[in-house]
C-alpha cells in the first residue's frame, strides 16, 4: 500500500493587493468607500498561479528562485500563515517551521518563558516541553541567559533559541527559509547537522534557500519557481544549472542596458593626456558586448583611442581585479612585445583573452595607455566590471587552470 504524501499542493493561487496611491484618493468620501468596492483585476498581485507539488516522506524538496519568485510566500502557505485564494494545500503529521526564528517570542518574557510560549504554539504540552526544555537549552547554548527577557538577547542568541525550539519540537515535516544563511558559521554548522539527522530520521524537509551548494548538498529534488510558476522541477543539478543559465543571461542584459545608457566613467584616472582612452567595451568570442562571461570562454576588451599630442609607441595595457581588490592578471602591448605597426590618430585596440579561466565572481577592469618607459598617458580605475559564472560549485582562489585528477599505485609509472 503506497504511503500518503508528505505534502501536497494543488492549483495553489496566492494574490497580494497592490496598495498603490491613486488619483482617486482625492476625497474623505473615496477613502471610506474604498473598503466596500471589489477588488479589480489591476488591485492584485498575483504571487503564485497554479502552483502543483507532491512531496513523499523522508524526502527533502529545496525551492529556488531569485528574489519575488513566490518561494517564501510559498512555505508560509505551507506553514498555514498564509490563506491560498485557490487550490488545495495539505500536509501531514507534525510541522515545524523554520521561517522567521523567534517571530512569536514576547520581549519583556524571559527565555524560558518564550520557551513555554512557542512550544506550546508548535504543538507541545506543557509535560512535553518540559520534559525537552533542558535540551533545548543545552542546544541553544543560552546557559544563565536562559532566566533573562528576551530583549537583552543578541540577534545571534535570539535565532539560536528560535532555532532550538523549532527542531526541538521532533517535527515530521520541517520548512526551512533561509535558516542556513543566517547567524555565525558554528551555528550554521548547526543547522547542518540538524538537517542531516532529519533526514537520516525520514523526515520530510522542504527547503527554500538562495544557497546553491546547500541546495546540493541537502535536496532529492528541486524546483525552480520564476514569477509564481514552477519554471523547471527535477534532479537538482540539472535544475540548478538551467536555473543558473537564466539568472546570468537576465544578468547580462541589465547590465548592458546600463552600460549602454552611461559614458566612460571610471573610479579614478590620471595621465598626461597625449594619447585618450574614450571608449572602453567587453565583448564575447563573437564580437557581442557583455557584461557575464562563461569561466573557460573566451574575452575581448576593446579600447577606443585618440591621440592627442605626438607619442612615440603608446603601450596598451589592462588589469583584472577581482572584487576585493586583488590583481588577478595585467599586461600591456610593451610587455608583450605585442607589433601592432603604425599608431593612427584614432583607432582601436583589442585585448583577446582566449580562455577566461577565472572562478566565478566579479571583475573589475583597469586601463591604461602609457610611452614605452612607463609614464602615464591615460590611466583609468575600474572602468567597467564584469562577472564571471558557471563552472563546478566549490572553487576558491581566482584562477581555475584547466586540470583532471588521476590515481595509481605507489610505484606504478604515470
Amino acid at each position: 500500500m503506497n504511503q500518503p504524501l508528505a505534502i501536497e499542493v494543488a492549483g495553489l493561487v496566492k494574490r497580494f493587493r497592490r496598495e498603490l496611491l491613486k488619483s482617486d484618493y482625492t476625497t474623505w468620501k473615496s477613502l471610506l468607500l474604498r473598503p466596500f468596492r471589489r477588488d479589480r483585476a489591476a488591485d492584485l498581485l498575483t504571487v503564485l498561479d497554479g502552483i502543483d507539488l507532491a512531496v513523499g516522506p523522508g524526502r527533502t524538496l529545496a525551492v529556488i528562485g531569485e528574489n519575488g519568485s513566490g518561494k517564501s510566500t510559498l512555505l508560509k502557505i505551507l506553514a498555514g500563515i498564509y490563506k491560498p485564494d485557490a487550490g488545495q494545500v495539505s500536509v501531514q503529521g507534525r510541522m515545524s517551521s523554520l521561517i522567521e526564528l523567534g517571530a512569536g517570542f514576547h520581549p519583556e518574557f524571559s527565555g524560558r518563558e518564550n520557551v513555554f510560549l512557542n512550544g506550546t504554539i508548535l504543538g507541545l504540552s506543557k509535560k512535553e516541553i518540559n520534559r525537552r526544555f533542558e535540551q533545548i537549552v543545552e542546544y541553544a547554548g543560552l546557559g544563565q541567559f536562559i532566566e533573562a527577557p528576551v530583549r537583552t538577547y543578541s540577534s545571534g542568541m535570539y535565532v539560536r533559541l528560535g532555532f532550538s525550539v523549532a527542531v526541538n519540537v521532533d517535527p515530521d515535516v520541517l520548512l526551512v527559509d533561509e535558516v542556513l544563511a543566517v547567524g555565525d558559521e558554528a551555528f550554521s554548522h548547526k543547522c547542518e547537522d540538524k538537517l542531516n539527522e532529519f533526514k537520516r530520521a525520514g523526515k520530510t524537509i522542504c527547503l527554500v534557500s538562495h544557497d546553491l551548494s546547500a541546495v546540493k548538498k541537502f535536496a532529492d529534488e528541486v524546483v525552480w519557481l520564476d514569477g509564481g510558476v514552477v519554471a523547471a522541477r527535477g534532479e537538482p543539478a540539472r535544475v540548478i544549472d538551467a536555473y543558473r543559465q537564466v539568472v546570468a543571461r537576465r544578468e547580462d542584459e541589465v547590465g548592458r542596458r546600463a552600460a549602454s545608457r552611461g559614458e566612460l566613467a571610471a573610479a579614478d584616472r590620471w595621465g598626461q593626456g597625449e594619447v585618450e582612452i574614450v571608449a572602453v567595451r567587453l565583448l564575447d568570442g563573437g564580437g557581442q558586448p557583455h557584461v557575464v562571461f562563461a569561466s573557460g570562454g573566451p574575452l575581448c576588451i576593446e579600447m577606443d583611442y585618440v591621440v592627442n599630442q605626438p607619442a612615440e609607441a603608446p603601450a596598451f595595457g589592462i588589469g583584472i581585479k577581482n572584487s576585493a581588490g586583488v590583481l588577478c592578471y595585467g599586461c600591456n602591448t610593451h610587455v608583450d612585445q605585442a607589433s601592432l605597426g603604425p599608431v593612427p590618430q584614432r583607432g582601436t585596440v583589442r585585448f583577446t583573452a582566449q580562455r577566461l579561466d577565472l572562478v566565478p565572481g566579479t571583475y573589475l577592469l583597469d586601463v591604461a595607455v602609457t610611452s614605452s618607459e612607463g609614464r602615464d598617458y591615460d590611466y583609468l580605475v575600474q572602468v567597467a566590471s564584469f562577472a564571471v559564472r558557471g563552472g563546478p560549485d566549490g572553487d576558491v582562489g581566482i584562477y581555475r587552470p584547466p586540470h583532471d585528477w588521476s590515481l595509481r599505485p605507489r610505484g606504478e609509472s604515470a
